[in-house]
C-alpha cells in the first residue's frame, strides 16, 4: 500500500498572496486561515483559528498574484512538505507548508469577497458566484494540453451560473453532504 499525503483545506486569505521571483519562475506564498468553534459546558462560545502556509510555483503562482486577494474563501489541495533552512545565526530553522504542485494540486476561489478596486474599496457584489479561473492542475497526459490565459478581472461583471458540480465527487469542495466536523 503506497503513503498518501494530501492536504484539503477551505479558508480565508489573510492578506494578499505575496509574490517573488526565482531563478525557475515566480513563487506565491498565501496565507490561509482555518476556525472552528465551540461551546464549553458552561454555555461559553469558542473559537480556535490555525494559520496555514500555502506555497505554489510557476503560471500557477503568477494566477494567484493576479486573481487572490485577502479576505478570500478559498479551497486548497496541497501536499503538506517541510522545509529546512539555516538562518542569519546560524540555527536551522524549519517551516512546515501545503505545496500546491502542478499535477496534483488545486486552489479555486470559494466567493466573491477577493474582488477589490482601485480605491481599495470592495467591489460591488454579484449575485451569483464569479466566474475566477480555477487553478486546478491536471495529471500530466499523453497529447500536449494548451494552458489557457485568464481573463482580466473586471469590478462589475455579469453574474454567470455557477458550473454543475456532481455532489457525490469526493474532490468536490462543495459536496452536498459535508463531513459532521
Amino acid at each position: 500500500m503506497s503513503d498518501l499525503n494530501e492536504v484539503t483545506l477551505i479558508g480565508s486569505l489573510g492578506a494578499d498572496p505575496a509574490i517573488n521571483h526565482g531563478q525557475n519562475g515566480a513563487i506565491a506564498t498565501l496565507s490561509v486561515a482555518t476556525s472552528k468553534s465551540w461551546k464549553e459546558a458552561s454555555g461559553e462560545k469558542r473559537e480556535k483559528t490555525e494559520w496555514h502556509r500555502v506555497v505554489c510555483f510557476g503560471k500557477l503562482a503568477e494566477i494567484v498574484g493576479q486573481y487572490y486577494k485577502k479576505g478570500a474563501l478559498i479551497y486548497v489541495r496541497g501536499e503538506l512538505q517541510t522545509r529546512k533552512w539555516t538562518d542569519n545565526e546560524g540555527k536551522d530553522r524549519y517551516s512546515t507548508e501545503v505545496v500546491v504542485s502542478n499535477y496534483t494540486g488545486a486552489l479555486k476561489i470559494l466567493n466573491g469577497r477577493d474582488r477589490v478596486s482601485a480605491g481599495n474599496q470592495p467591489a460591488a457584489p454579484a449575485q451569483s458566484p464569479q466566474q475566477v479561473p480555477t487553478t486546478q492542475a491536471q495529471q500530466p497526459a499523453m497529447s500536449a494540453q494548451v494552458p489557457q490565459t485568464p481573463q482580466p478581472a473586471m469590478a462589475a461583471q455579469v453574474p454567470q451560473a455557477p458550473p454543475q458540480m456532481n455532489p457525490l465527487d469526493p474532490l468536490n469542495p462543495l459536496d452536498a453532504n459535508p463531513p459532521p466536523f
